[in-house]
């Protein structure tokens, strides 16, 4: 079971957006169509970014190198097949600035009546930006294995009012080609988590070993223990999350209410 289906068990109505140029969002292919019928020339073709096997393998810390496994990891590697299906061309190089998905999250909680934003990944900040563009309805942020761009005072300033949780797996300086990648980060956000506590904020950063989950993979949600990732998740969540409001859970249709 994965964490939408896990998250509405517990209680929480779930919204599961696809960002602009993903997936059921699509993308802008006007200048792919201008390219194939010669009135721009191949340079202007967008950047399309993706990825195969090995170097998902790397880049998500199932192992120090392909194919061989971390001795705890918890990623099921025997689905390392259905894993690769589920991957997808990201176009964002097709998207102006600032993101269209980040005042489209923000519009979602609003709809929502409230909502807890969580982004992984390339989407980590995500929630962030969100809250930047209005925050109004953003009752907390949970940003997965992402990056923690560092914010001007003003924006701290906003940011600090809400509860906000970071989580990292395990084994973040063990890949032999990725490993400065994911230290960084967690520098970065660290930083980030500091800035938010000396702003007077509700902020934490979970290495996952430190809270007793060993071999946790950039794929949480995947891996064996996503369940009890997912309970301590909520358990954040509803101290410092949903300790604002007097609902125990969050969305409309909530059973919390």
């Amino acid at each position: 079971m994965g964490w939408a289906e896990y998250f509405v068990r517990r209680g929480h109505a779930v919204y599961l957006p696809d960002q602009s140029s993903r997936a059921r969002s699509g993308f802008d292919a006007t200048t792919i169509n201008q390219v194939r019928l010669g009135k721009k020339p191949p340079e202007k073709l967008p950047a399309i970014f993706t990825f195969g096997r090995e170097a998902a393998w790397d880049l998500f810390r199932f192992g120090p190198q392909y194919p061989e496994p971390f001795a705890d990891q918890q990623f099921p590697i025997e689905a390392l097949g259905e894993f690769g299906n589920q991957v997808i061309p990201d176009l964002n190089a097709t998207l102006p600035t600032p993101n269209p998905t980040y005042a489209n999250l923000a519009d979602l909680a609003r709809s929502a009546g409230g909502a807890v934003l969580v982004g992984h990944s390339e989407s980590g900040f995500f929630p962030e930006q969100a809250a930047l563009a209005d925050s109004s309805n953003v009752l907390g942020v949970v940003s997965i294995e992402g990056q923690c761009p560092p914010p001007t005072d003003a924006q701290l300033a906003s940011l600090a009012k809400i509860p906000t949780l970071i989580v990292f797996g395990d084994h973040l300086g063990d890949s032999k080609i990725s490993g400065p990648l994911w230290t960084k980060a967690l520098a970065d956000c660290k930083a980030f988590v500091r800035r938010l506590k000396a702003a007077g904020g509700t902020a934490l950063l979970a290495e996952l070993p430190k809270f007793g989950f060993k071999g946790n993979t950039h794929m949480l949600m995947q891996d064996r223990n996503n369940l009890e990732v997912a309970d301590w998740m909520l358990d954040w969540i509803r101290d410092n999350a949903l300790r604002r409001t007097a609902k125990r859970a969050v969305g409309k249709n909530r059973s919390g209410d």
